[in-house]
């Protein structure tokens, strides 16, 4: 009912200008081939998207809302009433099918999908658990158990889901024997399997993040960098992920806690019940594609091998596509300049499908050839991976809409004149990290909040600066910033979420009490969090080297420990 009510405000809000235009003469703003629309309209779908997220805690709906809300808008000040009611269909046919229409949206979804198919084989045939396998007799005590968790979770890279999913399944017996604490093995599960993914260059996430900042630069003609390129560049912004997984480190290493999660670890090692009471199972539908097949012995190069071919071959096809004579012969470029003109010409989303098709067939071909599923069952395993996909392939395609309306409303123009030449950009990353944060927070969906950013930010953050004064190399710094905090900011507010998909997952994968979990990971995301936005956005948005700010930020994570934390 509370949707449908929205709905009606939607469309109330946007046939307004039918009933009052004399408001309409504010910022007016020509639109191409449309006739002037208010500035201040132009805001609407996104302010739309992120308030309906904010308060039904529902990604899908809230940009689908905002999208409507766009097309009416367009629809009424094209053709009046009659734009109102065809607006449900300008926006199948004139957003959504153009999204799904271009070849780089389809190469994205058909990458995630096939990254996601290979993950579940590779699960079902046994090979993530022989990872599994391999690292378990190391962990002998408490620090070295915690140790080989975090290494699980480091090596299990390139899908969130079956990082939280099999490290906390497989590891719980061997940390309950440690008397590691649920909470603890929890939190490094959790706080592993998004940062590492968001990090690394080949995982379920690179096709949604390069979906995403597709959508941005193409409001931004100016530049001519590829999305792969734009990634690449603001990892050395990702302050939030790097520090996550360096201070987990750090209190393993350190054996010491605070807040919460001491008292946790030391009713572990005092063996008392409470703090290895299981909470609910795991869901059977939400485990089961990653559960290997029954009495079969697991080879960690089922895994292994179709990772590698990922690797690889993304490596090998961005270096076919991007490969340009005149740069390698050209002796007044740097052999690490060579490099990364090639990763900028290079063709990304091409090389990732021909790798994950390739690790695709491997995965299959090593499946069969073991006799460890048929063709059929195998087949099925790929399906259910597909099958996981399809709410984030949903989010993408309504993400690339709202970018498409925002383009069409010209958004960023409108937002950039609004705020002028007194806002420093230089604030940009980060306002934009705090407003990340609060959106995954409220909806509990990093992909969500970097989809309903990543168009508007973006295009916004390098008009202000070159607006601003700022060369373009300034510029590009800026939005390299800002591209990283939306990430980072994500991932933080996930981390912060009671109801985050991944937060909840952890909690069940590990058979922690959900909220004994939140409470105890609370406060060491806030400490990391703040840390990054004090020591790293902030300074290098200022001109900071961030090799700097990383250093500074693990330093002051050292003193916290020190200061703040206690041996268990």
């Amino acid at each position: 009912m509370k949707v449908i009510t929205f709905i009606f405000i939607v469309l109330i809000a946007g046939a307004s200008p039918l009933i009052g235009s004399e408001v309409a003469s504010m910022h007016m703003i020509a639109q191409s081939g449309q006739p002037n629309i208010p500035g201040w309209m132009s805001i609407l779908p996104p302010l739309l998207a992120i308030g309906l997220a904010l308060i039904f805690r529902e990604v899908i709906v809230s940009l689908f809302l905002g999208v409507l809300s766009g097309a009416v808008i367009i629809g009424v000040y094209s053709d009046g009433f009659i734009g109102l009611l065809k607006a449900p269909f300008t926006l199948v046919d004139d957003f959504i099918m153009p999204s799904l229409a271009d070849v780089d949206h389809l190469s994205v979804i058909v990458f995630s999908m096939m990254i996601a198919g290979v993950v579940t084989i590779v699960s079902r045939n046994g090979g993530m658990q022989g990872i599994v396998n391999r690292i378990e007799p190391y962990a002998n005590s408490a620090r070295s158990g915690q140790f080989s968790v975090w290494i699980m979770g480091v090596l299990i890279f390139f899908d969130d889901y079956a990082n939280t999913l099999v490290v906390g399944n497989t590891m719980r017996p061997v940390t309950d024997r440690l008397k590691i604490s649920r909470e603890k093995l929890a939190y490094i599960v959790d706080s592993t399997a998004a940062p590492v993914a968001a990090l690394a260059f080949i995982t379920t996430w690179i096709g949604a993040e390069l979906g995403y900042i597709q959508s941005g630069l193409e409001t931004i003609p100016e530049i001519d960098s590829s999305p792969y390129s734009i990634f690449l560049n603001s990892l050395a912004f990702s302050f939030y992920p790097v520090f996550t997984l360096i201070f987990i480190l750090m209190l393993i290493q350190s054996r010491k806690e605070f807040g919460p999660m001491l008292q946790a670890e030391r009713s572990a090692r005092r063996g008392e019940e409470s703090s290895l009471k299981a909470s609910k199972e795991i869901n059977q539908d939400e485990g089961a594609g990653f559960v290997p097949v029954e009495g079969i012995k697991y080879r960690s190069f089922n895994a292994l091998i179709p990772i590698l071919v990922i690797i690889v071959g993304t490596m090998l096809g961005m270096w076919l596509t991007g490969y340009r004579l005149e740069t390698w012969t050209d002796s007044g470029l740097s052999f690490f300049q060579k490099i990364s003109a090639t990763v900028g010409n290079a063709n990304s989303l091409k090389a990732l499908l021909w790798a994950s098709l390739s690790a695709m067939i491997v995965a299959v071909v090593l499946t069969l050839f073991q006799r460890i599923l048929s063709l059929e069952e195998t087949i099925q395993s790929g399906l259910k991976g597909f099958k996981a996909m399809l709410p984030t392939m949903i989010i993408l395609v309504l993400a690339w809409s709202l970018a498409l309306i925002t383009r069409e409303l010209k958004t960023a123009e409108f937002l950039q004149q609004l705020w002028g030449d007194s806002f420093s950009p230089i604030w940009m990353p980060a306002l934009v990290f705090v407003l990340s944060a609060l959106v995954s927070f409220a909806t509990g969906s990093s992909w969500g909040t970097m989809a309903i950013l990543y168009p508007l930010m973006m295009p916004l953050s390098y008009q202000l600066s070159i607006d601003f004064g700022l060369g373009q190399n300034e510029a590009m710094m800026i939005m390299y910033n800002v591209v990283s905090v939306v990430l980072a900011g994500s991932v933080f507010g996930d981390h912060c979420s009671p109801i985050s998909d991944t937060t909840i997952l952890s909690s069940m994968a590990s058979s922690c009490n959900h909220i004994d979990h939140v409470r105890t990971q609370l406060p060491y995301a806030l400490t990391v969090g703040g840390v990054s936005l004090l020591v790293g956005t902030i300074p290098t948005a200022f001109g900071l080297h961030p090799i700097i700010s990383m250093l500074l930020g693990i330093s002051i994570l050292a003193l916290v420990i020190r200061a703040f934390a206690k041996r268990v």
